[in-house]
């Protein structure tokens, strides 16, 4: 049972859909002005949780108590009524209006006119007033927002902040945010964690749902972890609670957070290089401007960037699903821009897509199906267009077995029954096995969890270290830190930067990733380039 203090508790909170048990008696108490770190993998039951205390959804048994009585939460409605708001990880604003008109949607200040001594609401509504108000509101939390800009205009990290004062504005006193940094450069992760800080100093009660455990450290007072849909414990957030330690409590085993590299160096052959690639939409718009890179083999390139600035159409471009405008793309030399992805595959080129059900799996079709897709042509599995469906179970098999993929009594069900990180280990599985020279990986851990994440990661350092050039595109900076030898950034379509990994940090990173900074063609060209430009200069002299 909490105490006074306590702003909101759960006593046997449970939610069932059907006869899954996404939340199972999940007991815990949480005190006013407290930060509080809700951790756990994906599909632990985090979500569903907030979503219960938010009104979304509703408990199938279980007690649900705010400052100590018990409530029924029907919708938001309820739930921002009491003095709770919840900021989802998707931003739910307008961007054709203004930043007060985003805040105050839905809670309108009308005009009154006095009527024989009485104030009446009027039919208007009163901008003027509402501004004063919104003003009022960013100086006294110090939000650093012009209310009249159009969201539209605004940084990723603004729009986060309106987000947040959307739930001030209507007064809550017990704030959720999901997943509150998943898009935001590393300059807007200290900027929100400062915030975060400074509301829990003003009395506002905090509740953060996260898996990234070094964004717990820095502001957190107290953790508490769900996994498979049971609270499994909560801990302060003190010397003795590490990364480690949480990232076990998370998983149930002991887990290597940090990447171990070989320290094999990049090789000096060219495996896979970019010249000048543009590509336009619809409306004759660039998508991507102007880019070049080369991958070596033995090398890890990684593309960092705010997601939305290019890096899904710069994979839809290389792996054959998307036409370009202009540029070169060769393997070894050999130009291969405009080749269709089955094309590409025989080449020698691997592709984990961006999303991996829309783009890399058939959910009704059987893991021995989905671990051969696009190689289906080639022998064994197939002859005269005959399949040979013995081989292609036995090849299942034993790449289920070598990629850990995990299974539930049946041997060979249909991928829709595996789990977001199973699902990944199929088409890692089936990308890896053919040994590619040219591997191309998109977001390859998202929606996945810590132990998969572990396994993956390991699974590219050694394809890197077998000779492949690699090209990392992920939105999780740290990941594409971790893994790559070489990072280059985009934003808006183009390369704004080009950095050796071990010698760039997450701030100058951040600077890239927002615009603000902008490499030279010339700062950016490859050391290889560079020499051959300064040699052939020294021969005009």
């Amino acid at each position: 049972m909490g105490d006074r203090n306590t702003i909101i508790e759960t006593r046997s909170l449970t939610r069932k859909f059907g006869d899954f048990t996404a939340n199972d008696r999940i007991s815990l108490a949480i005190k006013e002005g407290e930060i509080r770190a809700i951790i756990g993998e994906n599909g632990a039951g985090k979500s569903t949780l907030m979503n219960m205390l938010y009104g979304i959804l509703q408990p199938t048994s279980g007690q649900l108590l705010y400052r100590g009585r018990e409530v029924s939460l029907k919708s938001p409605k309820d739930a921002i009524a009491l003095g709770i708001g919840m900021v989802h990880q998707h931003f739910k604003l307008s961007p054709s209006l203004t930043v007060y008109e985003n805040i105050v949607l839905g809670a309108e200040t009308v005009r009154t006119h006095a009527v024989l001594g009485r104030k009446i609401p009027g039919l208007l509504i009163d901008s003027r007033k509402e501004k004063e108000e919104i003003q009022e509101l960013i100086d006294r939390f110090d939000f650093n927002l012009n209310i009249t800009d159009k969201v539209a205009d605004i940084s990723v990290g603004a729009k986060q902040r309106v987000e947040i004062l959307k739930m001030l504005y209507r007064d809550v006193d017990l704030l959720i945010l999901d997943e509150p940094t998943a898009v935001l450069i590393p300059q807007e992760v200290d900027d929100l964690i400062e915030r975060l800080i400074a509301l829990k100093k003003s009395g506002k009660t905090i509740i953060i749902i996260t898996h990234k455990l070094n964004e717990v450290k820095m502001c957190a007072d107290n953790i508490s972890v769900i996994r498979a849909g049971q609270l499994i414990g909560t801990v302060p957030n003190d010397s003795s609670t590490t990364n480690e330690s949480l990232a076990e409590m998370m998983v149930g085993r002991q887990v290597l957070l940090r990447v171990n590299k070989s320290g094999k160096s990049a090789g000096e052959k060219v495996r896979f290089a970019v010249r000048n690639l543009t590509a336009v939409d619809s409306e004759n718009k660039k998508i991507l401007n102007n880019i070049s890179f080369e991958i070596h083999e033995n090398e890890v390139v990684g593309v960092a960037g705010v997601e939305g600035n290019g890096q899904t159409e710069l994979m839809l471009a290389l792996s054959g699903l998307m036409d370009v405008k202009e540029g070169s793309v060769t393997m070894e030399g050999e130009e291969i821009c405009g080749l269709w992805p089955d094309e590409l595959r025989k080449k020698g080129i691997g592709f984990i897509p961006e999303d991996r059900y829309q783009q890399g799996l058939c959910l009704e079709e059987k893991i021995s199906n989905n671990i051969i897709a696009g190689y289906h042509e080639l022998p064994p599995y197939c002859k005269k267009g005959i399949m040979n469906y013995r081989v292609i179970r036995e090849n299942s098999k034993k790449l289920v077995k070598e990629y850990d993929v995990r299974l539930s009594a049946d041997a060979d069900p249909t991928v829709g029954c595996l789990s977001g990180g199973n699902a990944q280990k199929v088409i890692i599985a089936r990308e890896f096995c053919r040994d590619p020279r040219v591997l191309l990986v998109s977001q390859p851990t998202r929606g996945v969890d810590i132990g998969a994440i572990e396994f993956i990661h390991n699974q590219i350092l050694a394809m890197r270290d077998r000779g492949a050039a690699v090209m990392v595109i992920s939105s999780d900076l740290s990941e594409v830190v971790g893994l790559s030898d070489r990072i280059i950034v985009m934003y808006h379509g183009e390369i704004t930067g080009c950095f050796r990994a071990d010698e760039v940090n997450f701030s100058e990173l951040g600077l890239y990733m927002s615009g603000v900074k902008h490499m030279s063609a010339e700062e950016m060209l490859p050391e290889k380039y560079a020499r051959e430009k300064e040699a052939a200069a020294n021969e005009r002299e």
